[in-house]
């Protein structure tokens, strides 16, 4: 890879590529706007029509949550082949972006459940192919031995994460004193606000941004279009004819997931053109892909079990003043705000010396168990009884083990890519996010106050096992990887 012409004159975006910036940026307000609406998109489903929402059964509000939260993984496979085949990783990002942006504005403008199905599915949709394009394209900054790549990544995570905390802050405060169309209108803005920095600074961006790998025929692009264009009909008929109920999205999208998991590993791992050598590392990332699932399974309660734990269950007041139930949102941001930085200097510090990545993903979802089972000393007291500071030290532990595993697992999935996959690779890693977080739906619909321990007692204690098995399998996988750390 030619070193960036910015950097040879000693200008770096923290010692690391100062393309990085612009990278950094968009993502930073993508992500404002989708953890703003999410702070309050729970609550706007199964709160009252006197409260402002729509009064939808607490499960199946869960169930739709966790089912949006997959499609926007998912559909990072869509993105993923839009670049590798079609636009390239740099037009997918612009133009899905774009589509972001007429999603908040649908929750915004358009009223009642129309407006959720509508927002919903754009946003989902949208930031898909901005997720597998972003990441992707901070893979291209660095060369395969640069031992900067998961600094940077880390770094990148930082202004995702400063995203995450500015958004649920404020539109939560405007859900709280004006109502939450507001607050979704204010996630569109900032949407807008990351478009306009992007358009100003896409064009620093290398060459190899704006290639497409591997360009498909004009007949190949028919019958992708047709079988599009069925796919949308026979989803809208689905869902119109009530065909899926609702509180069953969750699942569905579990099963899709799953469906696309597998196809995916048989069709990179029989294509002629990956080498012997990128096989093995695709046969690696099969266990790594299981572990993460299990973590994002755990991990996205944040937006189900634990917005309905902070809303009914949390001791909110604060010196006489009740935050918003979207403020809980925001803590997990501070914290990896304030810790992404130890573990990029960390990472960096330690070099080649530092954990392989399997051992990094054993660590985290052993941490993720933790968690968990940090909630029992709260289990069993009635409404608002946990305190603040108990949830506060249990999203800690939540961050580090997101720090463990999340960035590392960016960075692995460009690490790991053969030649002729690599924005698609990405995706995969996304893949196991969007099995993790429709899995966060299905789960919380076991959630109740009156079950608590045992709800938390048996999911931490599964991880933990998780953990273990992965921790004893960290040699054969090292082998598999073919050098890669």
């Amino acid at each position: 890879m030619a070193t960036d012409t910015s950097e040879q004159r000693g200008r770096t975006f923290f010692g690391q590529p100062p393309v990085l910036a612009n990278l950094f940026g968009v993502e930073l307000w993508e992500r404002f706007s989708f953890y703003g609406m999410q702070g309050i998109l729970l609550i706007y489903l199964y709160y009252s029509a006197a409260e402002g929402g729509l009064g939808i059964d607490e499960g199946t509000a869960t169930s739709i949550v966790g089912a949006y939260g997959g499609l926007v993984y998912l559909s990072t496979i869509a993105g993923g082949w839009l670049a590798d085949r079609l636009l390239g990783a740099e037009r997918t990002l612009f133009y899905s972006a774009v589509v972001v942006m007429c999603g908040h504005i649908g929750l915004a403008l358009i009223p009642g459940m129309a407006g959720v199905a509508v927002g919903l599915v754009l946003i989902g949709f949208g930031s898909g192919g901005v997720k597998a394009t972003a990441t992707s394209l901070v893979g291209t900054l660095y060369a395969a031995d640069d031992e900067r790549r998961d600094a940077g990544f880390s770094l990148f995570y930082l202004g995702i994460n400063l995203g995450a905390l500015a958004g649920p802050l404020l539109t939560g405060l405007l859900q709280k004193n004006v109502g939450f169309h507001y607050g979704f209108g204010l996630a569109a803005v900032g949407m807008a606000v990351g478009l306009v920095q992007y358009s100003f600074g896409r064009r620093r961006l290398s060459d190899a941004a704006r290639e497409v790998p591997d360009p498909i025929p004009a007949a190949g692009l028919r019958r992708v279009a047709f079988g599009v264009a069925a796919a949308v009909v026979i989803v809208v008929v689905v869902l119109a004819t009530g065909l899926l109920p609702a509180a069953r999205y969750a699942t569905a999208v579990v099963v899709l997931s799953l469906i696309a998991a597998v196809s995916y590993f048989v069709v990179i791992l029989r294509s002629r053109r990956v080498t012997p050598a990128e096989r093995r590392r695709v046969l690696a990332f099969i266990p790594l892909f299981v572990a993460s699932a299990a973590f994002w399974s755990l991990y996205q309660q944040q937006f189900t079990v634990v917005t309905i734990y902070s809303d009914q269950r949390l001791d909110r007041t604060v010196f006489g003043w009740e935050m918003p139930v979207s403020f809980v949102q925001s803590i997990n941001p501070i914290m990896i705000i304030v810790l992404s930085g130890l573990f990029a200097a960390l990472w960096t510090k330690l070099g080649s010396r530092q954990p392989s990545t399997p051992v990094k993903f054993s660590l985290g979802l052993a941490v993720m168990g933790v968690a968990f089972l940090l909630f029992l000393p709260m289990a069993g007291g009635g409404p608002n009884s946990a305190p603040l500071i108990g949830l506060a030290g249990v999203l800690l532990v939540f961050t580090i083990a997101e720090l463990l595993l999340s960035p590392v697992g960016l960075s692995l999935a460009t690490k790991l890519a053969p030649e002729a996959f690599r924005t698609q690779m990405v995706a995969l890693f996304f893949l196991s996010i969007a099995l993790g977080t429709a899995m966060s739906g299905v789960l919380a619909k076991f959630y109740s106050a009156d079950h608590e321990t045992a709800y938390f007692g048996v999911i931490g204690a599964v991880a933990l096992a998780l953990a273990a098995m992965l921790a004893l399998a960290v040699g054969p996988i090292r082998k598999l990887m073919s050098g890669v750390h």
